[in-house]
């Protein structure tokens, strides 16, 4: 359901987009004819006026540079003198034949300065942001934690124990609906991790074989007890992607179809995200449960990210033990912390 609801959302958005360009392309439409149309009333007054001998009675006259080069109408006329620009000869001609014993200044008027972009900039979409949802700049949110960085990375568990409770579900509509708010032009990490980690997308067996949507495997071992997985070869590299309305709908699919697998390892998920090139500026670390050795983790990944400006949000899914380790990240990197309960209420740690 959440799935139908974020894609009937973008759908509604891509409706605007397209009601909006077509409405700038009228407003644009419209302008230039309004524009031709006062051209055209400009050229009949100036034939009409300047068919008639006027006495010369204009006590000034405009300076022309001596390199200046005027383009004289096609139209012959029976006025002897080099015609200015449009405004300035409106303007001669009402001071002319406006009879007052004081002399009137009449403002100079610079054509070539005059926009005529009527607001309009060079692309479409900017400046169509409605303040919560697809609109131009930067900005995420993901369970009540916002951020105005332009590079985000997601470390989500998928772990079995997400079963619980529903937890998954609560985590794939909060997922989807922080991917679906996203703005266009953002660079996106997203890692889903249990025992072994991997980018969104790709496929993980039983044996902790990563399928990479690369066409190579990363594999995983378990030399110990359950929490214990560690790197068994070549480590995946996480690529950023730019968050576009395609890219929002398969995203967004990977979320909803993704199964959970076993094992909570912390530390090899987070260090995938800080080996991103460049670095993200913020990482959305979410978890529900407490991974063995996280004490010594949550240090290790703390004092890393810290050296490298990574600022890590931490959100525990309905597990009050993983706090402390959370806490410990969030603290040395300037993060947040926020525990959800099986309602899905939010509180805020400090």
């Amino acid at each position: 359901m959440s799935t139908l609801k974020s894609v009937g959302a973008l759908d509604a958005r891509r409706t605007l987009r397209k009601q909006q360009r077509t409405a700038t392309l009228v407003s644009l439409i419209v302008a230039l004819l309004l524009m031709l149309l006062m051209g055209l009333i400009l050229a009949i007054i100036l034939f009409a006026v300047g068919s008639e001998e006027k006495p010369q009675i204009v006590a000034y006259a405009g300076q022309v540079d001596a390199e200046q080069r005027v383009t004289k109408p096609k139209v012959k006329t029976e006025v002897a003198r080099k015609p200015a620009a449009p405004s300035q000869a409106m303007s001669r001609v009402v001071v002319a034949n406006t009879q007052s014993p004081t002399s009137i200044p009449v403002p100079e008027i610079n054509i070539e300065e005059t926009s005529l972009d009527i607001g309009v900039g060079d692309d479409f979409g900017s400046g169509w942001d409605s303040g919560e949802g697809f609109g131009s700049g930067g900005g995420s949110t993901f369970f009540g934690q916002t951020s105005s960085a332009e590079r985000v990375a997601y470390v989500i568990d998928f772990s079995a124990s997400m079963r619980g409770q529903n937890r998954h579900r609560l985590m794939r509509t909060e997922l989807s609906e922080s991917i679906s708010l996203m703005h266009p032009g953002l660079q996106l990490g997203m890692i889903f991790f249990s025992g072994p980690a991997w980018v969104a997308g790709d496929t993980v067996d039983k044996k902790g074989t990563v399928n990479g949507q690369d066409g190579k495997t990363y594999k995983f071992k378990r030399p110990g007890s359950h929490g214990s997985w560690l790197h068994d070869g070549v480590k995946q590299k996480v690529p950023w992607l730019t968050v576009t309305e395609d890219e929002v709908v398969r995203l967004t699919k990977v979320v909803n179809k993704t199964p959970l697998s076993g094992g909570t390892v912390w530390n090899i998920p987070l260090n995938m995200a800080l080996d991103m090139d460049p670095a993200p500026q913020l990482i959305y670390f979410m978890t529900d449960g407490v991974a063995g050795g996280a004490d010594a983790w949550a240090k290790e990944i703390g004092s890393r990210a810290k050296k490298m400006g990574v600022v890590i949000n931490c959100v525990s899914l309905m597990e009050p033990k993983a706090l402390k380790g959370l806490k410990t990240i969030a603290d040395m990197t300037g993060g947040a912390v926020t525990m959800v309960d099986a309602n899905g209420k939010r509180q805020e740690i400090k």
